[in-house]
């Protein structure tokens, strides 16, 4: 008898779970070079706000007697690494980690002109198989990536492992909107204007209209917010964003 394979979703479709991630780093090796360009024709700019934001709240010290370490996981093209590093005064030491390869690539020359480029380093690795040591970070971040994860419990519990105690985790990402007639208009634009604006920038609408059926996939901040507690961390919470657009999620490691 053959053994049933495993399941999961990949936006509106169910495919084997060991298929996903295949999936989705063809996703992004297609949209790498104008990923962030994508983000702020989507988001009319906002997601910068939100990811200053969420460096805001992780707040990383200007000076200390060790160097602050930072993992900042799905962060291929540094955009987040960068906000940190420049917040820092270049005090803080960032790992850039992605699965993809070009989005790596797309980071790792743009550091070149950053203010503090020698504070940031860019690594290949699976966010559910972390490549680094146990409690060998400050913080961990990932804006906009978690969803993507095949496994997101298992990623959790490996941001958890490779925490510092007293260190932080902040995981930024889009969710279920929940103000009356902003739910319809973001669903309506979400449907016939982003997957077009995908084809026009990129030449692709597929992968876009993936990233939008896999917002609605990802679990709701009640839910999520229990799965950071599953995975060790403590004083977990959920800060909405525009109307809960987006949510910065948040735990400690104690």
């Amino acid at each position: 008898m053959t053994e049933a394979r495993e399941t999961t979703h990949f936006g509106e479709q169910t495919v084997a779970l060991d298929d996903k991630q295949g999936m989705v780093n063809q996703v992004f090796h297609g949209v790498a070079d104008r990923y962030d360009l994508m983000n702020d024709l989507m988001s009319g700019g906002i997601h910068r706000i939100w990811k200053d934001a969420m460096v805001a709240d992780l707040a990383p010290p200007k000076a200390g007697s060790r160097p602050y370490r930072v993992l900042d996981m799905a962060g291929g093209t540094g955009d987040i690494a960068e906000r940190i590093i420049n917040a820092s005064v270049g005090y803080a030491e960032v790992v850039v980690s992605d699965i993809n390869s070009d989005m790596l690539r797309v980071g790792a020359e743009r550091a070149k002109s950053w203010r503090y480029p020698a504070q940031a380093s860019f690594v290949q690795a699976n966010a559910e198989e972390l490549p680094f040591e146990d409690n060998s970070f400050d913080g961990y971040t990932i804006a906009f990536g978690i969803r993507n994860v095949p496994r997101i419990q298992k990623a959790l519990n490996e941001a958890h492992r490779v925490l510092k105690r007293g260190g932080r985790i902040l995981v930024l990402e889009f969710s279920q909107v929940d103000v009356p007639g902003l739910d319809a208009v973001y669903k309506a634009f979400s449907d016939n204007v982003i997957p077009p604006m995908g084809k026009l920038v990129t030449g692709d609408a597929q992968p876009y209209q993936y990233l939008v059926e896999s917002i609605r996939k990802f679990p709701n901040p009640a839910l999520f917010q229990s799965m950071l507690t599953e995975a060790g961390f403590k004083r977990a919470k959920a800060t909405p964003f525009t109307g809960n657009i987006a949510t910065l999620f948040s735990g400690w490691k104690l």
